[in-house]
């Protein structure tokens, strides 16, 4: 004898039908909170790109721990304005904190770090040893 799960699917079903669709048109899979990351590979390390516009470059920290690669952002904006019978005070707060494990290949010492309209990009480069070798000619004794 067997455990046998059963499902009753015709009520969860029906339910997920109605609510699961996004209904506002794309909200379902928006997520601001975390920026979009190109990871290239060439010959000579990884690049990676990172789409965060409207910052500063002293709004980044990037740091690099047992191999780990972490980029992360905290912003921290207030705004007020007192006229004759009001206050408005606005305030927000944004940030993000992505981490990457580093391949073997990779020379952790030797990250470099550029942002430049709105896109920061990281130059990972390889380590010696990982670098393609050149071809080399075997003369026949």
């Amino acid at each position: 004898m067997s455990i046998v799960k059963r499902n009753n699917l015709f009520f969860p079903s029906l339910m997920n039908d109605f609510m699961g669709p996004d209904w506002f048109g794309g909200t379902e899979k928006w997520n601001t909170s975390v920026p979009a990351v190109n990871i290239k590979e060439n010959t000579e390390g990884f690049e990676l790109e990172l789409a965060v516009p409207g910052m500063k470059k002293d709004d980044f920290t990037v740091e690099v721990d047992n191999d780990v690669l972490t980029i992360s952002s905290e912003v921290k904006t207030e705004n007020e304005e007192n006229k004759d019978n009001y206050t408005r005070k606005e305030f927000s707060f944004t940030s993000f904190k992505r981490a990457f494990t580093l391949p073997e290949t990779v020379d952790g010492s030797k990250i470099d770090a550029k942002y430049e309209d709105g896109i920061l990009k990281l130059t990972l480069p390889k380590k010696q040893e990982a670098l393609p070798k050149p071809k080399r000619l075997i003369e026949i004794g």
